[in-house]
């Protein structure tokens, strides 16, 4: 698989998002989909504290055991859900938080640690001073953002000087959402492609399939097939009636004669599509089971040249995307 670079680390360029453990699925089914995923190539696996409770790091640890140096292992601190961000990037916080991460995780230094919410209460030049102090002390190697919009990276670059400095941008980005794109609109995302340019830091895309209206498996006139993420079934994580959309289900219905002319897929493009913006490095995304691994490593594959983007854009540009 291709690698791209996040500051001091090397990441292959389509990673494990591993916020369906402990929730979606258990530690059996986790642990198949980490191995289907380090047979693969990948070496970027990204978790959070928040994620299945702090059980989506338990398990990673556990099932890497010693194969945990061959990855780059990412984890987020700082945010509980809901509003609960206040207060969370405090010197001692970030430090209670880190140790409890290395902890679950098994190991003794986070490769790559984000701030997963901007945090109201607390000035981001004291957040990067105690993660400035966590580097000193080996506990961490490089320190990243997430929900960041762009005058908030822009904020964050500036007070560098007074600690360590972010590397990284973990919003949400795919052919349906668009914002990164975009002027910076004051909210999470807006504008936050040209600020990582402008700052000279990676872009690193989650929800790439937009729960999974980018795989293909949603068409215009046909049911949502049976169990899937979108079929408004009880337990399923997001309502048929929130992406289901007459105008959505246009735009992919565009978007996949225009991959299948080329004998590609919908899915192939959901990646292809991100990597082609120069400061994306590694495109994260969920998995339930083995097989969703292997196709979105395939999917990496495809390099779309500068008219094809434009052709893309053009396409997506005749339904306006979130």
């Amino acid at each position: 698989m291709d690698t791209r670079r996040i500051g001091s680390l090397t990441v292959s360029t389509v990673g494990l998002g591993c916020n369906n453990f402990g929730w979606k699925i258990d530690e059996a089914a986790s642990r198949e989909v980490v191995h289907a995923a380090l047979d693969a190539g990948v070496t970027h696996f990204d978790t959070a504290e928040l994620y299945g409770g702090g059980e989506s790091e338990r398990f990673l640890g556990r099932t890497l055991g010693s194969r945990r140096d061959e990855i780059v292992l990412a984890t987020k601190f700082g945010y509980r859900g809901g509003d609960a961000a206040a207060g969370q990037a405090a010197p001692d916080a970030v430090r209670a938080a880190c140790e409890g991460s290395l902890t679950r995780l098994g190991t003794d230094r986070i490769d790559l640690y984000y701030l997963h919410r901007p945090d109201p209460q607390t000035p981001i030049a004291d957040t990067l001073g105690a993660l400035g102090r966590l580097v000193d002390e080996g506990k961490v190697r490089e320190v990243a953002c997430s929900g960041f919009s762009a005058d908030q990276l822009r904020e964050a670059e500036r007070a560098r000087a007074e600690g360590a400095r972010f590397v990284a941008v973990q919003n949400e980005y795919s052919l349906m959402h668009r914002r990164p794109e975009r002027e910076d609109d004051g909210f999470e995302g807006g504008g936050t492609l040209e600020a990582s340019r402008e700052t000279g830091i990676a872009f690193v895309p989650y929800f790439p399939l937009k729960s999974g209206l980018l795989t293909g498996k949603y068409r215009r006139g046909d049911a949502p097939p049976k169990g899937s993420r979108l079929s408004g079934e009880a337990g399923v994580f997001q309502s048929k009636n929130a992406l289901l959309t007459d105008e959505n289900l246009d735009t992919v219905e565009r978007l996949i004669a225009w991959t299948e002319a080329r004998d590609r897929t919908l899915l192939d493009l959901a990646f292809a599509y991100l990597l082609a913006h120069k400061p994306v490095a590694s495109v994260i995304a969920g998995a339930t089971k083995p097989s969703q691994i292997q196709g979105n490593v395939a999917a990496a594959g495809w390099a779309l040249t500068d008219d094809e983007v434009r052709d893309v854009q053009t396409l997506l540009d005749a339904a306006p995307a979130a």
